[in-house]
């Protein structure tokens, strides 16, 4: 989190806000084509996972050499249709500032052949994931964040066009990282030694998996990466910049979250996969608590102290920046509240029904930012929407899981919601006294983070937590203690 804070501190810096914004403009073209992967990465850890919980090594190998193949077929098809498609709608319809189309384009093939790389190292991710290798993961992950901060000083010395070379740059870096993953995958894991193997029943089996899955994810794309597009559209580069500030954060926070979810969506397939729902029922609703609070911990001084803490980061401060980040965390409280839901439903591997609801709700932050923005609107409409939209589909999630995994809605609701928002509130009342009683000095601050940690910590111990999971914690703490 460290090392991609101070990156982005430095990309902006380096690259100064109008090719910060040209590169999460572009880049934002280039993911929404990443639905494709996500999906289909999505039934690749799936089925692997499932496999493993019922221990049959044979389909997992078939599994694992399926979905090879499918990753080789998409990142070609793909990348031909990004490049075609991309390449007319930036050069078309996006508002490029004038002489930096050629580096634009740059931008486009590097982030179109970075993606394809992507595809091909989703099936060996997801046997880390699956097999909760996690500190392979967290060593590869800390490597990949320690390169692009190479990149970025690297180019503060070059004379050739910067963004161009920061996009190739990264490009080499993706596909050094794809083959640390692919050797040690191979070195460790049984399955993950190709063979050319042509299932179809299983290759059906996994396309209609992630065909389904693919409604889900398109909505959520064109609700994070098409309002990118948007708010290029209606208000310029300027704004894209302080919305890629507002990604930055929101992502370096959730990195906690993400590892997290990490650990835990193999759990909860696994008992799934044997028939134990009580297990898995105790994993989401403690999954979603626990997602919940781990943000609680820094959405609550980060969005107090929002200047200063962009102020201190950036040297640059992009306009509207604040206000994005701080209805990030917003958003993004929403929708951890339903992560756990969505492993669930996966878990089950009846999605269809589950799939059109949920993209017919969804689908509406775009259409409806669209609407906001053509009626004159400000660029903040496009959280607002998706704060509500998002808060409303925790609900319908619920409903729609409770029958397949035997989940009472009740218990959800009372245990996980309501539970989550009773501690925010309580817990942001004694930072935010402080950060309206103080002056506004450098004391403040530190005041204000440091009342911030004390008392989440003290209200998600007392309320966020039930007395079994204190005890664990207890003992946990008695443990590490005695080893001091």
């Amino acid at each position: 989190m460290a090392i991609s804070l101070y990156t982005s501190r430095v990309v902006l810096m380096v690259l100064g806000v109008s090719d910060y914004g040209i590169y999460n403009a572009v880049g934002g073209v280039v993911a929404m084509f990443s639905v494709l992967s996500t999906s289909l990465a999505t039934a690749v850890s799936r089925f692997l996972t499932f496999e493993l919980g019922r221990g049959d090594i044979k389909k997992l190998k078939r599994v694992f050499a399926t979905s090879v193949n499918v990753q080789i077929l998409l990142a070609v098809s793909v990348s031909v249709i990004a490049l075609i498609v991309g390449g007319w709608f930036l050069n078309v319809h996006m508002n490029i500032p004038e002489g930096r189309m050629k580096a634009a384009n740059w931008v486009l093939v590097c982030s179109v052949l970075s993606f394809a790389v992507g595809l091909l190292s989703v099936p060996y991710n997801a046997s880390i994931i699956s097999h909760e290798k996690m500190s392979i993961f967290a060593y590869i992950s800390i490597l990949e964040a320690s390169l692009k901060l190479a990149i970025v000083f690297t180019i503060g010395y070059v004379s050739y066009d910067k963004l161009t070379t920061y996009a190739v740059l990264l490009l080499g870096a993706a596909i050094f990282i794809r083959l640390i993953y692919g050797i040690y995958c191979k070195r460790v894991f049984e399955e993950c030694t190709y063979h050319f193997i042509l299932d179809k029943s299983l290759l059906k089996e996994m396309t209609s998996f992630a065909g389904w899955n693919f409604l889900g994810n398109a909505a959520w794309m064109f609700n994070t990466q098409g309002i990118n597009i948007l708010i290029n559209l209606f208000f310029g580069v300027t704004l894209n910049a302080a919305r890629g500030v507002a990604a930055q954060v929101e992502s370096a926070v959730m990195q906690f979250v993400n590892n997290f979810m990490l650990a835990l969506n193999p759990q909860i397939t696994k008992s799934y996969a044997i028939g134990d729902l009580a297990n898995m029922h105790q994993l989401v609703c403690r999954g979603a608590r626990f997602s919940f609070f781990l943000v609680i911990l820094f959405a609550i001084p980060i969005c107090l102290e929002t200047e200063r803490i962009l102020s201190l980061w950036l040297n640059v401060v992009p306009d509207y920046a604040v206000i994005f980040v701080r209805l990030t965390f917003l958003s993004t409280l929403c929708t951890v509240l339903g992560n756990t839901l969505v492993t669930a439903q996966l878990a089950t591997g009846d999605i269809k029904r589950y799939q059109i609801i949920i993209s017919l709700w969804g689908v509406w932050v775009f259409p409806l930012t669209w609407l906001a923005y053509k009626l004159g609107g400000s660029p903040i409409w496009a959280y607002v929407i998706y704060v509500f939209i998002y808060f409303v589909m925790v609900f319908i999630r619920i409903y729609l899981v409770k029958d397949l995994i035997k989940l009472s809605w009740k218990r959800y609701v009372s245990d996980v919601v309501v539970r989550c928002i009773v501690v925010s509130l309580i817990a942001a009342l004694p930072p935010a006294f402080a950060y309206f009683c103080l002056p506004e000095n450098f004391f403040r601050f530190i005041m204000v983070c440091l009342i911030s940690l004390i008392s989440s910590i003290i209200v998600i111990g007392l309320i966020g937590i039930d007395k079994s999971e204190r005890a664990l914690m207890k003992q946990v703490l008695k443990r590490k203690l005695s080893y001091c």
